[in-house]
């Protein structure tokens, strides 16, 4: 780390026009391991009002400098932050995996994908911008041009500490925006790691500004204020709710990426070992803790009762415990809260299924210095139950009968969400039906739900988003705005 970076016992501040700084109140906030809450990660400001207000002053100040910066000086900085982040990429990953309860391995990985991130959108930065057309007058010449909205507003979910805040934050200061970032008060040392790597790379000052604190007292405010001409938000489908009534009084630009009840629809001619392999993975990893995470299991009648021996055994094995050991599969929830939830949700969804294996806190074998459950499967699963319908966020998987394709689709479908789904099949018609027929935004055919690479439109359908993409080259549509051109040349 450089100078700026600090140790996990000192107080991180908010990164305000390019200087580090307390709180204005001098207040903070403790951050502690899910996986041992004896485990100090660090201490971060506690802001309100004031210091957002100090911040979008600072953004809106460097708005038009960085907005007339070359884009190709913008790349060279985005590239520089790549370089640094990947050079620190093991250190962060760790830190990660302390304070959000992944695994090294998904914390490190996680951390490369937002190297990865950077890269690109560096080279995205020196693409084409803008479109030339044909006029009714032949001497007229018409084009278009594509330009920042002005200050941004970004709001990211602890479950991506790192990656999310990279794929808004990267296309946001290569289409020259300046932004207010605001992560999530569980994960903020992630969000502090990728501000240094990119005041590290040169950034001017104002151009990027990181406030930590409360949705309350730093969100609310953020999203109010007057000057922010765009928000992108990563969370809850309450709070999406609310943003877009907001938005529509303050005119502000949004994008809104939300829930899923994600689906993995097993065929009987599927491979079923492939099949059972794939749907664990995407319903226990990152301790189901992703919207892109596979909730149910929609299986052919004719082979759900072996796929769900299948899935018991399997899942009931998965080692559960310190994220950092090697040999763990899955770690803890990201809180207290939220493993609370999680096994209040499971035990009300008793009716609505048979509880196959796990559903409670794990306290033995040192698990109860953290939040840890056990990972959890429901069978013969009431498709319009809560469990068949809502979004549960955690180790949670419900396995659905059905009778062939059109039965699946009819499932898959009808839940509020259209995030991501996946198929398991060796027929090529059929896969080609099914992602005619699934309304979901991202489709896979033979592999989990999760997972997303970062040159290509992500996003989902119905109540999973805004209907707007993130990543690859359609985050260019949503950080900049178009203004067309009419230049003729004078008479005479």
């Amino acid at each position: 780390m450089t100078a700026t970076a600090q140790t996990e016992t000192e107080i991180h501040g908010n990164y305000i026009n390019g200087e580090w700084a307390p709180a204005a109140s001098g207040e903070t906030f403790e951050n502690r391991s899910p996986a041992d809450t004896s485990d100090l990660v660090g201490r971060f400001a506690a802001s309100a009002k004031e210091d957002v207000e100090r911040a979008v002053a600072a953004a809106a100040e460097a708005a038009e400098g960085w907005r007339q910066t070359s884009p190709i000086a913008r790349a060279n900085i985005l590239h520089k932050a790549a370089e640094i982040l990947a050079g620190r990429q093991a250190e962060i990953g760790r830190e990660l995996t302390r304070e959000e309860g992944k695994t090294l391995k998904e914390g490190i990985g996680e951390t490369g994908r937002a190297v990865q991130i950077l890269r690109y959108f560096a080279g995205e930065a020196q693409q084409p911008s803008g479109e030339h057309y044909p006029s009714m007058n032949p001497l007229t010449l018409l084009y278009t041009l594509r330009e920042p909205l002005g200050v941004v507003a970004l709001i990211t979910p602890w479950n991506f500490p790192i990656a999310i805040p990279a794929w808004k934050m990267a296309p946001a200061l290569a289409f020259g925006n300046t932004v207010v970032f605001k992560p999530a008060s569980l994960t903020p040392l992630c969000a502090v790691r990728l501000t240094q790597a990119l005041a590290d790379a040169g950034l001017p000052p104002g151009v990027l500004n990181l406030v930590t604190g409360g949705a309350s007292a730093v969100g609310d405010p953020l999203v109010r204020d007057p000057r922010v001409a765009g928000i992108s938000f990563t969370g809850s489908n309450a709070v999406g709710a609310e943003l877009r009534k907001l938005a529509a009084e303050t005119g502000a630009k949004l994008q809104l990426e939300l829930g899923g009840k994600n689906p993995a629809i097993v065929l009987a001619d599927a491979d079923l070992d492939h099949a059972l392999t794939h749907v664990v993975a995407g319903a226990m990893m990152s301790t189901g803790q992703k919207c892109t995470a596979t909730s149910r299991a929609i299986v052919d009648r004719r082979v759900a009762a072996q796929f769900t021996r299948d899935l018991t055994d399997r899942i009931g094995a998965l080692k559960v415990g310190d994220p950092l050991a090697t040999e763990t599969q899955i770690g803890p929830a990201v809180s207290a809260e939220a493993a609370d939830r999680i096994v209040a949700d499971v035990a009300a969804a008793k009716g609505d299924g048979a509880l196959l294996v796990g559903g409670d806190r794990l306290r033995a074998n040192g698990h109860g210095r953290g939040h840890f459950v056990a990972p959890t499967l429901f069978g013969d699963v009431d498709p319009e139950s809560t469990l068949g319908q809502e979004e549960l966020f955690g180790p949670v998987l419900g396995v659905i009968p059905v009778d062939g394709l059109d039965e699946a689709l009819a499932v898959a479908n009808r839940v509020r969400f259209g995030l991501s789904a996946s198929l398991f099949t060796r027929d090529l018609g059929t896969a080609l039906a099914f992602v005619r027929g699934i309304q979901a935004g991202i489709v896979h055919v033979n592999s989990e739900t999760a997972g997303a690479e970062p040159h290509v439109p992500f996003g989902g359908m119905k109540g999973s988003s805004s209907y707007s993409r993130e990543q690859g080259k359609a985050a260019r549509e949503f950080f900049t705005q178009t203004k067309t051109v009419y230049v003729d040349p004078p008479p005479g």
